[in-house]
């Protein structure tokens, strides 16, 4: 199964973030945020749907995939039973095991810093994208 989230870029999108990344619903964005991927998001990490948290709360492995126009990153991150779930702002990735109310997966492969720069110059672009959720 796959769950599609729809996120849009900024220009001050910087991506170097080395341990998180982040999705928000926020349609601003500062050059601070440096975890932060994209804007408007669809969805945080409350909206999720209840299947998927399920399977994330059982500590399986997932693929996330972005996609800007015909360019993809991808890679693999996992659940944790103590994940929360309540943040309904924004949803987090992250490659330690800290979890908060935004984190979603642990352990990831990438943060801000590792994904793709082809697929960071087309999001500063302020294109529309896809967050893809595959379980």
């Amino acid at each position: 199964m796959e769950f599609v989230i729809k996120v849009y870029g900024h220009k001050n999108i910087r991506a170097t973030h080395k341990s998180t990344l982040e999705i928000t619903k926020d349609n601003y964005l500062t050059k601070r945020g440096d975890c932060i991927i994209g804007i408007k998001a669809s969805h945080s990490a409350s909206d999720l749907p209840n299947d998927l948290k399920e399977y994330l709360l059982n500590g399986n492995k997932i693929e996330i995939i972005i996609k800007v126009d015909d360019i993809i990153d991808k890679f693999y991150a996992y659940g944790h039973k103590n994940l929360i779930f309540s943040d309904k702002n924004s949803i987090v990735i992250r490659k330690s095991t800290y979890i908060d109310s935004r984190t979603i997966e642990i352990k990831s492969e990438k943060s801000a810093i590792d994904i793709e720069r082809k697929v960071i110059e087309k999001i500063r672009e302020e294109k529309e994208f896809s967050f893809i959720i595959r379980y």
